[in-house]
This record gives C-alpha cells, structure tokens and sequence, in this order.
C-alpha cells in the first residue's frame, strides 16, 4: 500500500528562475473564498507585483481596499490573464472549466479552487502539507492547472494522514458534520434568519435549502448517485487515493473508505468523526505523539475535563484541531483508532490550502 511522501523543503524548488513578486489574479474575489483569499495574502505577506481582482460581470466595476490601495473588480474573461503569473481562482466549477486554461495557456499558473479538475489525469491534488511534491516541475508564470482538494477531504487528511504514514490506513470510515459556510454565504445567512424566525415563533424561509436549517440536520445536499453515495462522500473517496498515490484498481492496494456526510447547523467550520483500521499497530499515545508534531495540527484531548475539539475552537484558524483519540474497542488492540477533528472549511478547507500550493512555487 502506498503511504504519501513526508512533506519535503525541496517541494517545488529547483527551477532556474524564481518569481520573487509575481503577478497575481484572483478570479471570485468577491465571494467568501475570493475574500479569504485577501485576507491570507496580507496576513502571510505573500510577495505581489501586481495584483487583478477578476468576478463575473455583476460585480464589475466594485471597489475592494487591500493593503492601502483601492482596486476595481474586473469581469473575468479569456483575456483576463495576460502578464498573470499566478491565478487564484474560487469562482465555481462552471467558470473555471470556461476560464482556468485560458489563463494557463496566457502564462499563469492556476490554484483552482473548484472541483473542475481534481480527478484529472496529470493535474496535481495538493494539501502542502501531505503531498507537496506532487508540484515538482511547476513554475510560476510558466502555465499548468493544480487543483485545491474538497474542504472535507483537506482537514480528513490533515488529522489522518501523519497516522498513516506510521501504520498503513486499511480502513477509514468517516462521518462530516458540516457548516453553512461550505455551502456559501446564502446559506450562512439563511441559517442566521431560520434561527431567528424559528425563535421568533415565526414560518421559516427556505430559499438555499429545500429543508429547515435551524435546529435541525440533513444529509449533504450535493447530488446523490446511483450507488446511494452523494458527491461530497465520493470526493473524499476518490481524492484521498489520488494524494495518497493509491492505485485505482480493484487489487487491495489502496485504502477502504466510506463516508457519511451531513449538514449541521453551525456557521463556521466543518467537524469530522474518523474511524480508522490499521495494516500495523499504532497505540493512543504513538498516534498523540505523531500528531503533537505534526505541521498545521493542534490537539485538544483532555479527558479529564471532557474538553475536545469544537467547530468554535477551529473558526477563523489555520490548524485543524484534533482529539478524542481513542483504541477502538471493536478491533483487535492497536489496529483500530477513534479521532475527532475540526478545521475551518474557507481558510484551510479552501483558501489556506491554495495559498500555501502558491507558496510552494516561490
């Protein structure tokens, strides 16, 4: 069974010329993701030489204030990308599939942010963290697509992943409780309305979801497929073999996965319950030790108090918080772990993550 690389400080270096300031578009600045974007590039003082804010045609024409200059938002088009060296795009599958090779093929190199191009063939699938030498060969301003993993799949793999390099996942068997923001800020705002009607006494408003929001919980509302699975479950399927390197086939060479994945009514944050079967065994305190020392992961694990990873606990953080780490009872001793974990779905689930690919090819 493959086991992903450790992450390496040569990932993506090794190219003659460096871009110490490049040019960067954000295409989607005006959503939450796009807005994230902004904030992580202050924060992280990522290098910029010029910066373009790219949206659809209703935002056009809007100002944004970013580090003491005002900027006005662009509509994005196939011409957008001309002296781009890099383009941050979190503006749906649909316009990425339109607009991601135009700005390829212009020169830049493109984080994208969608679903578009996660499963293709020759597209890497990063979480920095857990496979940063999938962009060896990269080169900012040189073209190339690299695809941002589902939000689910990122903070999965950031709680799991220093685990299975020590001991094989066999099995993992993985449970979402999922946050308004995922799905957007019409849905954070429809939650944040439900509550109070509901408190209220008042009838509901339903325009995001086809269910209550508020005080209540249903299964993700992405498509469902013919084997019962919805999307998200799949995702978190599918794009864990692809950055794990496991093979496609049916040979018992990559790890077993089922997920269930779930709407919850929390603002921010997604929250995962994890059940994992080990190939080798792997004890409580070897998993705490792995995990106290692994990058972008805080634990919170005292029993004592009963205090655990919250989805409050990781809103607005970069780590995803990790703990209830426990042998679970149903499995031979030392195969089999419980873990809970928590991580913010629009910074590391999304914008966080694709900052830190762009990070790699500096």
């Amino acid at each position: 069974m493959s086991s992903p690389a450790k992450p390496s400080s040569q990932a993506g270096q090794g190219s003659a010329a460096r871009l110490s300031a490049p040019n960067v578009a954000i295409a989607g600045v005006t959503g939450a993701v796009g807005q994230e974007f902004l904030k992580l590039l202050a924060e992280r003082d990522f290098p910029i030489g010029e910066l373009k804010m790219l949206a659809s045609s209703r935002s056009a024409g809007k100002s944004i204030d970013f580090k003491g200059k005002t900027y006005t938002v662009e509509e994005l088009t196939e011409d957008s990308f001309k002296g781009v060296d890099l383009a941050l795009f979190s503006a749906g599958g649909a316009q990425s599939k339109k607009f991601a090779h135009a700005a390829s093929d212009a020169g830049a190199t493109v984080v994208d942010n969608s679903s578009a191009f996660r499963m293709t063939d020759g597209v890497p699938l990063v979480v920095p963290e857990v496979n940063p030498d999938a962009v060896k060969g990269i080169e900012l301003g040189k073209g190339g697509i690299i695809a941002n993993p589902n939000c689910s799949t990122i903070i999965m793999l950031m709680a799991v992943t220093p685990l299975h390099r020590a001991a094989n996942v066999k099995r993992m068997v993985v449970s979402t409780y999922q946050a308004a923001s995922g799905a957007g800020a019409a849905a954070m705002a429809e939650l944040e309305q439900q509550t109070r009607e509901v408190l209220a006494g008042d009838p509901v408003t339903m325009e995001v979801f086809p269910f209550q929001y508020a005080f209540n919980l249903f299964s993700h509302n992405s498509p469902m497929g013919d084997n019962g699975y919805n999307q998200e479950e799949m995702k978190m399927v599918h794009e864990t073999h692809k950055i794990w390197e496991q093979p496609s086939d049916a040979t018992g060479g990559r790890s077993a996965i089922t997920a269930t994945c779930v709407r919850v009514p929390i603002m921010r944050a997604h929250a995962e319950s994890i059940n994992l079967t080990f190939e080798k065994p792997l004890s409580e305190s070897e998993a705490k030790a792995l995990l106290k020392d692994a990058p972008g992961v805080s634990l919170i694990d005292d029993r004592g108090d009963n205090r655990f990873p919250t989805p409050l606990d990781a809103s607005g953080k970069d780590d995803v918080f990790v703990g209830r780490i426990r042998r679970d009872i149903s499995q031979p001793e030392d195969v089999g772990l419980d873990l809970f974990c928590c991580g913010d779905q629009i910074r590391k689930g999304a914008a966080l993550n694709a900052i830190q690919i762009a990070e790699l090819l500096l």
